[in-house]
């Protein structure tokens, strides 16, 4: 398992995937590539409800820079963006497509997925957030080309390697002897 400048170990978080699927769709580096080089980010099951877990990871994001598009077809707009009924609709090239949907819904986000990039779309990424794992669709994605990231947060993966997540008390696995800038 390749790990990024500076890491000392992998944080599971108990994942159900196995070490092998670990190595596979948790990649340290491609996680790291993706949050460097990514601009838009489509959330599909984006709620507009405040509460809820998507609507804090889009807001993080956002703050972050990212360009966010909710996908969901209940909402109008989200966040102060247009809102999308799904990954097909969206008519504009996106980085990362960002899954807040149950395992059985993964199949028809990454069909869409796929149809954008063989229509020169977009060469998106496919990230199943926390808990959502859909094993035979990641590997579909991946035979298709996409970059695929199992299991993980969003927000917690760029407030690990990019935020501020230790100087909250986070213990992100990352050892580093620099000093905090004053």
């Amino acid at each position: 398992m390749g790990f990024g400048s500076g890491v000392s170990c992998a944080v599971s978080l108990n994942t159900s995937l196995t070490p092998d699927q670990r190595a596979r769709y948790q990649d340290v580096a491609q996680i790291n590539h993706l949050l460097e080089t990514s601009k838009t980010i489509a959330l599909v099951g984006l709620s507009s409800d405040r509460q809820k877990a998507s609507y804090f990871v889009a807001g993080y994001l956002q703050d972050e820079g990212y360009r966010i598009v909710p996908v969901n077809p209940k909402a109008d707009i989200i966040l102060g963006e247009k809102a999308y009924p799904d990954v097909a609709s969206i008519p504009f090239a996106v980085d990362i497509i960002d899954i807040f949907r149950p395992p059985q819904d993964v199949d028809e986000i990454v069909n869409q997925a796929i149809a954008r990039r063989q229509k020169g779309i977009d060469s998106a990424a496919i990230w199943m957030q926390l808990r959502i794992i859909n094993l035979l669709a990641a590997e579909r994605a991946q035979a298709a080309g996409l970059t695929v990231i199992i299991d993980k947060c969003v927000k917690m993966e760029h407030g690990r390697y990019h935020g501020g997540l230790h100087f909250a008390g986070m213990n992100t696995e990352i050892i580093s002897a620099r000093k905090r800038k004053r």
